[in-house]
């Protein structure tokens, strides 16, 4: 708005006149009238005399003291002054004219401050209006401090007062305007508003965007690849992480130095720089005063010049740059053109840059052509659509995009500026007015972590870093004779002819397009009109050829790095003569070097002495210390140096110590008390800056204290003190050079100098963001408006980093107050030492470590740092010729952090020795070798217990590039290690010593079942209920129908026979085929005489009598059922089989031989299908020698599809149930289950168990005979059995069938036939609805009248499988509440089902460590990120009761804790077939000790628990309580360490989703020997190593476990059942009979340290991990350890010694004995109550062994042992013979005549 409401402009003025009132009363009292003069305004003049001020106020002199005339009019009256000038808020100031006088030297002005109150902060010069396209022009009227954000800091680094606020510009609302401010003009809150300005995109793209620009936000000490550069936020701050205020003691921000004099034109002492705005305005001025200098030599790598330009050409090229990106581009003001340049291509470049200046638009040099991802981010990002190169360059790029069949950029044109010309005015001066927009250009770069970063660069912050470096260098003293000659004559070429040069040379081979070396070789070069000779970095390598070209072209400013200089100094050293006689006639001479500006983060102070001593003075440089210049610059934020060597004074304005006080006498003591000493500080003195000392402190110890100040400075500081972030001083100066070899335990670190005259710097504790103590090492925080003002397009981290605020506590505050003013992150860790930067490293290159002790009876936990270099340097000091390079980092595992060592080897590589020649083969044992003295080196000098080696060869760790250098890029390696990407070939770990957090449980030896461990629980609960399920009794059972109990019904054949009675007619099975067609319906009747007419057939044909075993194997068809009910009418034994897979013969073909030796099978009965299969050749050919080998004759085979036609019913035949056969514990069918690894559980069910289970059935799913059942998978056993043969007998309803090869073929056959019958009950599995989802879409039927999909789970659900079936079933009408649960087991189908209640899964995440410990704790999944995701398994069944038991004490187990689920049930099988172990009849008698006493439960051996929850399903939406049941896992599958328990699923999930290469299913964890071994299986074999601490690290951070062995086998080599289950005892027993073919094994733990260790297990039992006794099978294991599946070593290693005595890894075994009852388990007769088991303690082990080819001797256990059959006891061969045909290795079988 143009005129602002009167009112407020009242308003505002009164606060003015208080704010002035306020000011002048502060002055009042702090100043010196003269000062309060000089404070108010005007100009003050520097003199020499001056005393140095104390104030505040002066300390932003060198803001502006490069960019205003010294015009000493200015003033509150000055027509410029903020009440009098209109301005379009064009956001940079323009060049104003006003009279500029000229000075002599001597008396130079010091200009005035831009700071609050002085006369530039109340100035903003009249700027000509122009189109903007950030800005539209307006005149605006405002006042000082009517902003929001007050103008404190005007020349400092941020403020809120460069940025665009809407709320201050036309259009916005009301108007204010604050000064002008130098970083924060670059800072990106504007960009919000300009879709054009590429700022959305940061908004649009969440921090998480993979490969997005920017990368994501991480914060500071979290597991994710840190660095500070990397926008890492400080954590929130707690009650508990702050130190008491009182002991707090900070040391303050550095106050800004100030620039002694103005900055003039080194051409022309009457020019002050502070006339030109921007640096498009210097090039016009260099190339009319100046034209003919040259302004650039480009060289070669041999030194021969390829290109030049005078200051005229450069000048006219780059106007006509300008001139056609404005003419032709169509581009506005502020928009992005990127550069592509090659380094050597330096002119173009800086024409290009200086043409995209000239035009007002934002130029990107882009570096890395090669790095085309990077390349087309940087298009995207910034939204550049016109790119400038050169034409060799266009080419070689448009050959590389074809070669690599990329795609061009899309939206690009470039154009190629070498053939653009000069541009040439057709009449002198016509040229366009410059219109510059605030950003000067972006300069991307990567973070350590990787990601891609601009930097944005204003046209004020150049001018800013340009006049800085221009004073440091003119400071720098000169010390030649003194001279007459007049210094402003000049030769015909204009240039000065005094004794000094007007201009510097500059000799650079740093990369000038980025960084330091753009800053210096372009910038810096325009602005002061030097000459810059460039020369690729190749030539540094040749000997002689760097110093030759410094002589020849007399070079005054040496721009360089520690790699070029090291190469050149130590050639010079090796042999001198080539460099002195590298040209004849010309002898190398340095005296006309300045300065030699070294790029680099941290100093080489032992480096400086060589290049000082033996390359720069030799070659006739005497200044050759004071000339060595380290540069501390910032390469990730836009490579502006912060410290550097000058010689401008003013460091008493600093606000710290300058003098340190080291007892003198510590010398003499010989070190004694020196380490310990702590730093002094004395009262700072004022001192002249005139007097200069040597760079390294001089060669006398009695320098004078103003020496000291411009001497380099080094420290001797104690090593251990740096590991607590401490710094103790040892020795300073000359003595630290003297001592550094002497002094054992210390660093020498040397500094850079004080920071950059406008900086003010500040050390933070980079963890907490407070201010650091005084004599501690913190983040270097710096504060600069030479300084970028932030990222591009990337708010949040700009915010993060740019605009950091430190904290301090005020004495008697609760609250840290901010620091002022905000500062940028550098990432450097380091402190101030007399006003000096001395730099340590980067905080990313340091890796802390965690040390415990015991100290007055309480243990205490501190953390160790060590920096990166400090470890390479030892380890290349030690291992330099097997190590080639070397980086370290750490990794944060289970709450701790552990180093990690990569090594680049040379013994690492498998390169040919010879050209032709095959790969040589690793030397494992040198790379050991290598790995461990490695980890004794870093624990002898640093005291660094590594975690881990790594070995990669020499150039393969990931590199990048710093100032065109490639370096081992640390955190790249930390990302490319957290990946498993690593191209590593050998690792070595050190866990014993570096992992100290393992936990450990109450009773490491009895574990968690033990009553120590019980009785910890319960003190931890309290008082609690106790976990029981209610139940049902459902004694009477009406039949819908009929109103009939059919309870009366004692067998399920006097139900056919009712059903026959009462419903003839009616349907009661019919088969489906694949294509939804129905075959010829059976009705009640028809089943009656097919069902009499097999019978028949057996009884006369088969001679089948009652308790015969006969063996069942059909296809799912009408056959089988019939067969089902002839054999129960003729009281046979039933035997359901699945008919044998063509596929997997090896192993049906045992397990059918083996049903048949074991039960003695009469009969297979067979239907058609199956009888051709058994008489295909293939089969019975395998079939036959199997047979043979195992000395078992097979049974007679009868096909009952058709048998002789008869129309009789059973009645009317007199086939009837015997009463005998309906007693309890008669045995009607068997079931005979089947594990993954072909182990045979079997149960029997009498006719009370096949009608309660129908019973429960029908109730619990609210079955009737209105709706029809339908029979598909697994019809042999469970569910699927009950559903296929018995439900619909027994409810009166037809049964549909659908073979599961059908469903197999075409998946949508199964949901048409749910959908077209109206099914409200059917029975799945996950891995059928798996294959379903996979083969079909989710549509074209209607699934709304399906109520109850039962999806079985045996043990633990899987959590995704309703998440996956809700979605894909979704359009069909699925209601979600239909996808149930139903918890199924061998010795019950329906413990536990989620029918008909109505709710989704109830999903409950726990915490793992609570649960290693038996305790059920609930959390929150996004506070606790390792959290266990567990589904319910649903609510008791009708007639059913659930129990938790403590498996040991059999006591009732609390709630908040789990147990084993021991249940009571009408459906619950009797007993194991043909078992005769007391132990498992005990299984199915269990009684709770404190319980009812009359309720006899069965155990499921599963472990779970109840809980409560509460739904809003009752009437109006009541609240109704539900007790549900969750299911963990198999308690025989658990293994024990410290005393804590494991579910290996658990284990193995995290493996398998820790590495993209591991096989989905693809890892098992069993524990072997006392040995955990992780089995993983890999789809690719490449670096096996790199995936091996991934692995480690997984399972350490996730379960607290570190495992022993890794090995890998190929993807296919894991045993895997027909449904793609693992098959986890043929995987331990190939582990252990070594017959598993691994690619790679890795030993984790260090065999001996165990042993070491293992002694004092109780001692440290949180650095060695102890199986429990149950896990160790040794007495007082769980009588429950193995009752089903997991494999357990103890039998192994006894095969092992039987078989030959097999060289093992594990411990020996026992002695074997033979024995009368066959193999037995110890553990089923060690922890045996009673005396009894006391008396079977006495007899040795004895052998089981799982029955991997599915042999089981009438067990139902789920480990083979042999009954004593009445059959002879075996001998040695023949338990041999055995017990190789049961591990499979039929080709180690003794061959017998």
């Amino acid at each position: 708005m143009a005129q602002m409401n009167s009112d407020l402009q009242e308003k505002l003025d009164a606060l003015q006149r208080e704010l002035e009132k306020r000011r002048t009363q502060l002055l009042a009292q702090y100043l010196s009238p003269d000062a309060q003069a000089d404070a108010t305004g005007g100009l003050r003049i520097h003199s020499p005399d001056d005393e140095p001020t104390t104030t505040s106020e002066g300390h932003r002199d060198a803001a502006d003291a490069a960019l205003n005339t010294t015009n000493s009019n200015f003033g509150r009256g000055d027509p410029c002054s903020p009440s009098t000038v209109t301005s379009p808020i064009d956001w940079r100031p323009q060049s104003f004219e006003a009279p500029t006088p000229s000075y002599s030297h001597g008396s130079e002005h010091l200009p005035s401050l831009l700071r609050p109150g002085g006369p530039l902060a109340e100035h903003n010069p009249v700027l000509s209006q122009r189109d903007s396209i950030f800005l539209n022009p307006t005149t605006t009227h405002y006042s000082q401090n009517t902003g929001s954000d007050s103008p404190t800091r005007s020349g400092t680094m941020i403020s809120g007062d460069y940025a665009f606020k809407p709320e201050i510009q036309g259009g916005y609302g009301s108007q204010a305007l604050n000064t002008y401010d130098g970083r924060t003009g670059a800072t990106l809150d504007s960009q919000a508003y300009f879709s054009d300005f590429a700022g959305q995109q940061s908004y649009d793209q969440g921090p998480g965007s993979a490969g997005g620009y920017g990368g994501g936000v991480h914060r500071y000490s979290s597991s994710d690849a840190f660095s500070p550069t990397a926008a890492m936020a400080p954590p929130m701050l707690t009650a508990n992480d702050l130190p008491p205020p009182e002991a707090l003691e900070y040391q303050l921000p550095l106050e800004p130095r100030e620039v002694p004099f103005a900055i003039h034109d080194p051409h022309d002492e009457n020019t002050a720089m502070s006339t030109f705005d921007n640096i498009a305005a210097v090039v016009r001025h260099r190339g009319r005063t100046t034209g003919k200098l040259p302004a650039y030599w480009v060289l070669d790598s041999k030194g021969k010049e390829i290109a030049s330009i005078t200051w005229d050409k450069l000048a006219a090229r780059a106007e006509k740059v300008s001139q056609v990106i404005r003419d032709k581009s169509s581009l506005y003001r502020g928009d992005r053109v990127a550069l592509m340049y090659r380094d050597s291509e330096i002119i173009d470049f800086a024409i290009a840059l200086l043409g995209c200046f000239i035009a007002g638009v934002v130029a990107v040099p882009i570096n890395d052509l090669q790095d085309y991802p990077k390349l087309n981010l940087i298009l995207t990002s910034t939204q550049a659509h016109l790119a400038l190169t050169t034409d060799n360059n266009l080419k070689s790029f448009q050959r590389d995009i074809t070669t690599q069949k990329l795609s061009w950029p899309k939206g690009v044109e470039w154009w190629k500026t070498n053939e653009f010309g000069s541009y040439h005015p057709k009449k002198k001066d016509d040229v366009p007015a410059l219109s510059v927009p605030d950003l000067a250009y972006i300069e991307f770069s990567r973070a350590p972590t990787g990601d891609v970063r601009g930097v944005v660069l204003s046209h004020r912050t150049i001018m800013h870093q340009m006049a800085c470096l221009s004073a440091i260098v003119q400071g720098v003293p000169s010390h030649g004779p003194g001279d007459t000659f007049n210094h402003a004559l000049r030769d015909k070429n204009g240039r000065l002819i005094g004794g000094g040069a007007s201009s510097e040379i500059l000799l650079s081979y740093l990369d000038p397009r980025q960084g330091i070396g753009m800053i210096l070789g372009v910038l810096l070069n325009i602005y002061s009109g030097h000459t810059t000779v460039w020369v690729e970095s190749k030539a540094v390598v040749s000997p002689g050829l760097y110093a030759h070209l410094i002589t020849k072209y007399k070079a005054t400013l040496m721009v360089a790095d520690y790699p070029g200089l090291k190469t050149a100094a130590f050639n010079y050293q090796q042999d001198p003569m080539t460099t002195r006689n590298f040209k004849k006639g010309t002898e190398p001479n340095f005296q006309h070097v300045k300065l030699c500006l070294i790029d680099t983060l941290t100093v080489d102070s032992e480096f400086h002495e060589v290049l000082a001593d033996r390359w720069l003075r030799p070659l006739r440089n005497t200044r050759a210390r004071e000339v060595v210049a380290p540069m501390l610059c910032l390469p990730e934020h836009g490579g502006m140096v912060i410290s550097v060597r000058d010689w401008l004074g003013g460091e008493e304005r600093m606000g710290c110590p300058l003098k340190l006080d080291v007892d003198s006498e510590s010398g003499s003591e010989a070190g004694k008390d020196e380490e310990k000493e702590k730093e002094k500080e004395k009262e700072e003195k004022s001192a002249p800056s005139g007097g200069f000392g040597s760079l390294l402190g001089g060669g006398t110890t009695t320098m004078k204290e103003h020496d000291a100040k411009n001497d380099l400075g080094e420290v001797l500081l104690d090593r251990e003190a740096l590991k607590t972030n401490e710094v103790v001083v040892v020795a300073i100066g000359e003595d630290a050079r003297k001592k550094a070899t002497t002094e054992p335990g210390t660093v020498r670190v040397g500094a850079f100098g004080y920071p950059i005259p406008d900086a003010t710097l500040a050390i933070v504790d980079p963890e907490t963001g407070l201010l650091a103590s005084p004599h501690s090492v913190g983040e270097i925080w710096v504060d600069s408006p030479s300084l970028s003002g932030g990222f591009w397009a990337l708010p949040k981290h700009t915010e993060q980093i740019f605009h950091a605020r430190p904290y301090k506590f005020e004495p008697g505050e609760p609250t840290p107050t901010a620091v002022e003013p905000e500062f940028l992150r550098t990432g450097l860790l380091g402190t101030v030492i007399e006003g000096k930067v001395f730099v340590l490293g980067l905080y990313e290159d340091r890796i802390r470590q965690k040390v415990e002790w015991v100290e007055h009876g309480h243990e205490v936990t501190e953390h160790r740092y060590f920096f990166v270099q400090h470890l390479v340097v030892s380890i290349l000091r030690n291992l330099n010729k097997q190590v080639y390079d070397c980086s370290a980092f750490d990794v944060f595992v289970n709450d701790e952090h552990l180093p990690i060592v990569v090594l680049e080897s040379s013994a690492a590589s498998t390169a040919p020795a010879a050209s032709g020649a095959p790969p040589r083969p690793l030397d494992t044992a040198l790379l050991d070798t290598l790995s461990e003295r490695c980890m004794e080196v870093l624990m002898q000098e640093h005291h660094l217990r590594v975690y881990c080696v790594m070995i990669t060869a020499p150039n393969s760790l990931p590199r990048v590039t710093k100032n065109g250098r490639r370096e081992i890029g640390n955190m790249l390696c930390r990302r490319e290690f957290d990946l498993g990407n690593l191209p590593c070939v050998h690792v070595k770990f050190g866990v014993e010593h570096a992992v100290l957090n393992l936990p450990v449980g109450v009773d490491p030896m009895g574990g968690i079942w033990s009553d120590m461990a019980s009785n910890a629980r319960t003190d931890f609960l309290g008082p609690s209920d106790k976990q029981y399920s209610g139940i049902d009794r459902r004694e009477v059972v009406i039949d819908d129908r009929t109103s009939t109990p059919l309870n009366n019904f004692s067998s399920i054949t006097d139900l056919i026979q009712w059903r026959v009675a009462r419903q003839p007619e009616e349907l009661a099975y019919c088969t489906i085929d694949g294509k939804g067609k129905e075959g010829k319906g059976i009705t009640w009747r028809k089943f009656d005489t097919r069902v009499a007419a097999v019978a028949l057939y057996l009884r006369n044909k088969a001679k089948v009598r009652p308790r015969d075993h006969v063996m069942l194997m059909y296809t799912h068809s009408e056959d089988y059922v019939f067969a089902v009910h002839a054999c129960i009418n003729l009281g046979a034994v039933i035997i359901p089989t699945a008919p044998m897979d063509e596929r997997r013969l090896n192993e049906d073909v045992p397990a059918f031989l083996h049903l048949i030796n074991d039960y003695g099978i009469k009969a297979v009965l067979v239907n058609n299908d199956v009888d051709h299969l058994l008489k295909s050749k293939s089969v019975s050919q395998h079939i036959k020698q199997s047979a043979q080998v195992l000395k078992i004759a097979p049974p007679a085979v009868f096909n009952t599809s058709k048998p002789p036609k008869q129309n009789n019913g059973l009645r009317d035949l007199g086939i009837t149930i015997d009463p005998a056969w309906i007693q309890p514990g008669y045995p009607v069918i068997v079931w005979a289950y089947w594990t993954p690894d072909q182990r045979r559980i079997s149960v029997q069910l009498g006719h009370d168990t096949i009608l309660g289970m129908c019973k429960v059935q029908k109730e619990t799913c609210q079955m009737t005979s209105s709706r029809p059942v339908l029979g598909c998978v697994r019809s042999t056993t469970g569910l699927g059995f009950i559903h296929s043969c018995l439900m619909g007998i027994y409810i009166g309803t037809p049964t549909y069938l659908l073979s599961p090869v059908e469903f197999a073929q075409n998946p949508i056959s199964l949901f048409l036939t749910l959908s077209r019958y109206k099914i409200k009950d059917t029975y799945a599995t996950p891995q059928m609805l798996d294959h379903a989802m996979n083969q079909m879409p989710g549509k074209g039927f209607a699934m709304h009248e399906l109520k109850n999909m039962m999806i079985s789970a045996e043990s633990r659900p899987r959590v995704d499988v309703f998440q996956k079936v809700r979605l894909h079933f979704a359009s069909t009408g699925l209601d979600r509440t239909a996808i149930n649960t139903v918890y199924s087991h061998v010795l019950n189908p329906m413990i536990a089902s989620r029918s008909y209640m109505c709710i989704e899964p109830i999903e409950l995440w726990l915490d793992q460590r609570a649960l290693r410990r038996g305790l059920i704790l609930t959390v929150d999944p996004d506070s606790d990120p390792k959290a266990l995701l567990v589904q319910d398994s649903g609510m008791v069944p009708v007639s059913t009761q659930i129990a938790i038991v403590n498996p040991e004490s059999r006591l009732l187990c609390a709630d908040g804790e789990y147990g084993e689920i021991w249940v009571d049930s009408e459906a619950c099988v009797k007993a194991f077939y043909g078992s005769r172990d007391p132990f498992d009849a005990e299984r199915f008698d269990g009684r709770t000790n404190d319980g009812d006493p009359t309720i006899s439960y069965v155990r499921t051996g599963d472990l779970g628990f109840l809980h409560s929850v509460s739904r809003p399903i009752g009437p109006g939406g009541a609240q109704v309580d539900m007790q549900v049941l969750f299911v963990l896992g198999n308690i025989g599958e658990t293994f024990e360490i410290n005393g804590l328990s494991h579910f290996p699923m658990d284990i193995e999930a995290s493996v398998e989703r820790s590495h993209r290469n591991i096989v989905p299913g693809g890892c098992a964890v069993f524990q072997a020997g006392g040995l955990v071994v992780v089995l993983v299986e890999v789809s690719r074999k490449a670096y096996l190593a790199s995936i091996v601490p991934v692995i480690v690290n997984a399972i350490l951070n996730e379960h607290q476990i570190v495992v022993d062995i890794v090995a890998f086998v190929n993807r296919g080599d894991f045993p895997r059942s027909r449904l793609g289950e693992k098959q986890r005892g043929k995987i331990l027993a190939g582990w252990v009979t070594r017959k598993m073919r691994t690619v790679a094994q890795f030993a984790i733990r260090d065999p001996d340290a165990s042993d070491m260790e293992g002694g004092d297990a109780a001692g440290d039992n949180n650095r060695v991990s102890v199986g429990s006794v149950r896990s160790s099978g040794v007495p007082g294991a769980s009588s429950l350890r193995n009752m089903e599946h997991a494999p357990q070593i103890l039998e192994q290693e006894e095969l092992d010694h039987q078989m030959n005595r097999r060289s093992s890894a594990l411990p020996p075994p026992a002695e074997l004995h033979g024995h009368g009852g066959g193999p037995a388990d110890a553990d089923r007769y060690i922890n045996d109550p009673g005396p009894s088991g006391q008396q079977r303690q006495l007899q040795p082990p004895q052998i089981r062994l799982p029955s991997v080819d599915g042999r089981e001797i009438i067990s139902d256990d789920m480990w083979a042992r042999e009954q004593d059959l009445g059959r002879v006891t075996k001998g040695d061969d023949d338990w041999e013979r055995d017990a190789l045909m049961h591990m499979n290795l039929a080709n180690q079988m003794p061959k017998h005549d």
